[in-house]
């Protein structure tokens, strides 16, 4: 079929197709960043739980070094899942790393504590990261390329924002849960097991999203690829394609890296950091994060949809140029109050959601089908692991030994290299998916 045939195509879907896709897509997604993120919201609890607490910063230092290491996982699990979803499917991928995040997930929330078993504890808990940094590093790749694949292509943009949607509403659901136990049970018994109780329910839940998965219907563009396969002898490798693109999978690491640390420093992280570095009350912090969380769930359909009619490249650079513009006033804004960390985190998150919006679409629009989901799961999960993993660790560090602007100054130079990165693109706004 011609690439010219394919929005019309895509249009011809049934609504209860779209909400098939929407529900499996988003549903899944959500859980799996509800299991992945509800580490970083809980880790002053983790904390007290996994490591020794004769020192209570340096036991913070080693959740959030575990925090990293689950990163490590996701470049293996991005190349795993990379190549099931171009060879299998990808809705068979979306559905092994939402059961993989699950079972992480299950597993720490049933697992014992430091003070029952000693070292084992920790061994345990770093066992179940690197089960979810293996699903989670296929996951993003896997359904933004399904979700690009399904999309109108005047309404790409647009879809592709249901990937950091559905993921927001995963965060703010482990963040609520967080706020609703840190202020209506004492602090013993949150340490006792009021935290065992987000990971059990990720790990059930992901049970649900599993089944939904596997209804989903495979993409078009991947059956006519895999129907060209048959009996065609003369296409060149999956390997010689992944080298003939190199080019864009260092787009990707470029384009990715100060993104990435600017999400995780201000969407993920900033009440944990505010908890353990600047003393704020527990519940507080939580409800800020939270309501930062509803600003940035409301921008990112705006910036995606924005892009369908002005194009990629404007949008990322707002998303890149603005953030550097605006951290460093806002870090110290923060200050010691809930309210001041919760406007702090929303200004930045309208600028960070202009890109997290619409890198999905773009992720998927420069490779072709063949290698589009490993070809952006390699290099996208080695430069989260290298730079996204490490963002908490080293906010908390750098904010310890020498100061939160040096922090401050790290990401603005990693969104600089974003920037450059992001000029060099095409602008892929009416590209084909075929």
């Amino acid at each position: 079929m011609a690439d010219t045939a394919t929005p019309q195509v895509q249009e011809t879907k049934t609504r209860a197709d779209r909400l098939k896709t929407f529900a499996g897509v988003g549903l899944g997604n959500a859980l799996e960043w509800f299991d992945w993120n509800i580490y970083a919201i809980f880790a002053p609890y983790l904390a007290a739980q996994f490591f020794s607490s004769s020192d209570q910063l340096s036991a913070v230092l080693s959740t959030l070094a575990v925090f990293a290491v689950g990163f490590a996982a996701r470049p293996f699990g991005g190349f795993v899942f990379g190549w099931i979803a171009d060879r299998r499917g990808r809705r068979f991928a979306m559905s092994l790393s939402v059961g993989g995040a699950a079972a992480g997930s299950l597993l720490i929330g049933i697992a014992p504590a430091y003070g029952a078993v000693g070292a084992l504890a920790s061994l345990v808990l770093l066992l179940a990261r690197l089960v979810q940094g293996l699903a989670h590093g296929g996951e993003l790749p896997a359904a933004q390329t399904y979700i690009a694949e399904t999309a109108p292509g005047r309404r790409r943009g647009l879809w592709a924002s249901l990937i950091y949607v559905s993921g927001t509403v995963g965060i703010m659901a482990g963040t609520a849960l967080g706020a609703v136990m840190a202020t209506v049970l004492s602090s013993s018994r949150m340490e006792a097991w009021g935290w065992r109780v987000p990971f059990v329910l990720g790990g059930l839940f992901g049970l649900y999203a599993l089944a939904m998965r596997l209804r989903m219907p495979e993409t078009e563009a991947f059956e006519e690829e895999s129907g060209k396969d048959v009996g065609d002898q003369d296409r060149p490798s999956m390997w010689r394609t992944l080298a003939e693109h190199r080019k864009q999978a260092l787009q990707v690491v470029g384009m990715t890296v100060g993104l990435t640390v600017a999400y995780y420093a201000w969407a993920v992280s900033a009440p944990q950091y505010a908890i353990s570095s600047r003393g704020l009350d527990p519940a507080g912090a939580l409800w800020a994060g939270l309501a930062a969380n509803v600003v940035f769930l409301v921008a990112l359909p705006l910036w995606g949809a924005l892009s369908d009619r002005i194009g990629r490249k404007p949008v990322l650079l707002v998303c890149s140029l603005g953030t550097v513009a605006v951290i460093f006033p806002l870090n110290s804004l923060v200050g010691r109050e809930s309210w001041r960390l919760g406007l702090a985190m929303a200004i930045a998150m309208i600028f960070i959601a202009a890109g997290a919006a619409i890198v999905p679409a773009v992720y998927a629009e420069l490779f072709p089908t063949r290698i589009r989901t490993i070809g952006v799961a390699v290099p996208y999960a080695l430069c989260v692991a290298a730079f996204g993993g490490t963002a908490p660790y080293l906010q908390t560090w750098m904010g310890a030994e020498l100061g939160g602007a040096y922090f401050t100054a790290y990401t603005a130079m990693l969104l600089l290299i974003s920037s450059a990165a992001i000029v060099t693109l095409p602008e892929t706004r009416n590209r084909s998916m075929r």
